[in-house]
């Protein structure tokens, strides 16, 4: 058995857009995606390309708006996860699966939206590590609670492009608990942070 690896998370910022660039590559993921789904509305998607999806993702961290995280894996790019404050994704406002919970204040809640990752990082339990860290990130910018709307693989092997949003039992060993199912697969979870303030209203 060889050394274990050594794994480094990397908060993407402009001086950091590289390390993104190199883990998505030329194509930016799914159909060009670059992560931009869920912080344009469906009009504004579908009305551009993998170029000017880039650019847009490009401008949101230029601005300083929160991303997300990379995985090093022995100085490799090889997982990502998206963290930041809910307000961030506009998509989400017309999900019926990432509806607010009753009574539920966005202010200071933030979002796991999606994973991705790469081939050669699958098997060492990258997206465990990527939430995680995105929790510890989220608390260090202020939030009071993390959500997520994972999917319930319910023991089923399902192909890796169904399973962006992460998967149940993951969000359940980083702590979150479920606050509601959202369809046969689609659970609704949550995790308040230590010191955090609870997101629901009084």
């Amino acid at each position: 058995m060889g050394p274990k690896p050594s794994v480094e998370m990397v908060e993407i910022t402009t001086a950091a857009w590289p390390v993104f660039e190199e883990l998505l590559g030329p194509g930016g993921v799914q159909g060009g995606c670059w992560c931009s789904w869920f912080r344009l509305t469906s009009k504004e998607y579908a009305a551009g390309d993998r170029e000017t999806r880039k650019e847009f993702v490009r401008s949101r961290v230029d601005a300083g708006e929160p991303f997300g995280l990379v995985a090093k894996v022995d100085g490799e790019p090889l997982g990502w996860v998206s963290v930041a404050p809910r307000r961030c994704h506009v998509r989400l406002e017309r999900s019926k699966v990432a509806r607010l919970a009753a009574g539920e204040n966005p202010d200071r809640l933030w979002t796991v939206a999606c994973f991705y990752n790469d081939r050669r990082g699958r098997g060492q339990g990258l997206p465990l590590k990527l939430l995680e860290a995105a929790l510890d990130y989220a608390a260090q910018n202020g939030a009071a609670a993390v959500e997520g709307y994972p999917v319930d693989t319910a023991g089923d092997r399902l192909p890796p492009q169904e399973l962006y949003y992460g998967t149940l039992s993951t969000f359940l060993a980083a702590g979150f608990e479920q606050v509601e199912r959202r369809g046969a697969r689609r659970v609704l979870v949550r995790k308040e942070l230590v010191g955090g303030e609870s997101g629901a209203s009084p």
